[in-house]
């Protein structure tokens, strides 16, 4: 087995939580306790990150009743079905681009009742003959107020990696949300 693969017989499925950098951890800790301090419920509309930011929102006992929902949206037709995200954009636009990111952002505050909501769409592996690895969309809404968006390139660095990158970058667009 390669370093960098996960095997469900020896509990891999865990590693990346099992892991989690100290300072994802204090910012994950944070960003629930500001939520918790101000009221503001909490959302997420996923693919390539596969619900892990949904799964960290859940884990601090005493803060993961900020969390209203989340939304793991890997293929097209979960984005298109549970998000509401226009079939035509996608085919324009990309899975992976900007204005899908904002469409599924837009589609999660529709189908839940959290004041904010994080969407991330990329790849956080090979990209295929059209794309690019390790590129992270990521559109953060508020209920009544601004709509934002990043565009990360991290590179054919591995999908955990990957993955924890745009983890940070969501923590980071939440708080700033909640400003």
């Amino acid at each position: 087995m390669n370093e960098g693969s996960l095997s469900l017989a020896s509990g891999g499925v865990n590693r990346i939580v099992d892991q989690l950098p100290d300072d994802v951890e204090a910012a994950v800790k944070d960003l629930l306790a500001v939520a918790c301090e101000r009221d503001v419920t909490l959302a997420t509309a996923e693919s390539c990150t596969g619900g892990l930011l949904a799964a960290l929102l859940t884990d601090v006992e005493g803060c993961s009743h900020v969390f209203e929902r989340g939304f793991v949206t890997y293929t097209e037709d979960a984005k298109t079905e549970m998000l509401g995200v226009d079939r035509q954009l996608i085919d324009a636009e990309g899975a992976v681009s900007k204005a899908v990111a904002w469409a599924m952002a837009e589609g999660g505050l529709k189908a839940s009742e959290a004041d904010i909501v994080l969407a991330v769409t990329g790849f956080a592996g090979e990209a295929g003959p059209e794309g690019e690895a390790g590129l992270v969309h990521l559109a953060c809404a508020r209920r009544g107020g601004s709509l934002i968006h990043r565009e990360e390139h991290f590179g054919n660095v591995g999908r955990g990696r990957i993955r924890i990158q745009t983890i940070r970058v969501a923590i980071e667009m939440m708080r700033e949300a909640m400003r």
